[in-house]
C-alpha cells in the first residue's frame, strides 16, 4: 500500500500481518479525498482539520488525510497488532508527533479530548458497526455540529443512519464499495 498524494505521496504503508484488516483501495481512497476537497457537498476543509480514523486497520486514511494537510489524527483501532503496525507506520513516515493511536473498539469509544472535523469509518463489512460506532462517537464528543463522518461499507449493505444523523451525500467507489457521508442533523 503507498500514500497516493500530497506531502507523503509515494511512501510506503506497512500492513498488518494476517487477514483481519481489509485496507481500503488506493482507487477508492482517490475517489474520496477527491470529493472531500471538490466535492459539490459542503464539507470541512481537509487542510489543518483534526481526524479520527476509526476502525482504522493500517491507517490508510488517516495517513491519507494527513498527507494531504490534516494537522492531527487519532486513529482507533482494536485489534493490538494493527495498532502497533500504525504507530511503526508514523514512525516510519516522520509523523509520530501529528498521531495518536488508541487501541479501543470504537462502537465503546473513549470520551474524546476534543472534537475531530472528520471522522472515517471503515468497520468490516456487513457486521452492522457504523450504527454502533456512530452512536458512540457523538455520545462521547467525538463529534461537533460541523463534524463529517464518512462511513465505507458493501455496497449491497443497507444502511439507516442512527437518530441524530443525516445523510448529505452517497458514492460508489469501485464495485464493492461505497462511501457515505453523514453529519450531525441540525437542532430546529
Amino acid at each position: 500500500m503507498r500514500i497516493i498524494a500530497g506531502e507523503l505521496k509515494g511512501r510506503l504503508l506497512l500492513a498488518p500481518q494476517g487477514r483481519l484488516t481489509r485496507p481500503t483501495a488506493e482507487r477508492a481512497r482517490e475517489t474520496l479525498f477527491n470529493l472531500l476537497i471538490h466535492g459539490t457537498f459542503e464539507a470541512p476543509a481537509l487542510e489543518k482539520a483534526r481526524v479520527l480514523d476509526a476502525f482504522a486497520g493500517a491507517g490508510t486514511l488517516g495517513f491519507e488525510a494527513l498527507s494531504r494537510g490534516a494537522a492531527f489524527i487519532t486513529f482507533m483501532e482494536n485489534w493490538r497488532g494493527a495498532a502497533k503496525t500504525i504507530e511503526n507506520n508514523a514512525s516510519r513516515l516522520g509523523v509520530a508527533e501529528h498521531v495518536r493511536v488508541l487501541t479501543v473498539d470504537a462502537t465503546r469509544a473513549p470520551a474524546a479530548a476534543q472534537p475531530v472535523d472528520i471522522a472515517f469509518l471503515d468497520p468490516p463489512y456487513g457486521e452492522g458497526l457504523i450504527p454502533l460506532a456512530l452512536t458512540s462517537l457523538k455520545r462521547q464528543g467525538w463529534l461537533k455540529q460541523d463534524s463529517l463522518v464518512v462511513a465505507e461499507m458493501a455496497i449491497k449493505e443497507e444502511f439507516t443512519p442512527p437518530e441524530g444523523f443525516v445523510i448529505r451525500h452517497e458514492r460508489t467507489a469501485g464495485s464493492a464499495a461505497k462511501f457515505i457521508f453523514l453529519g450531525l442533523a441540525r437542532k430546529a
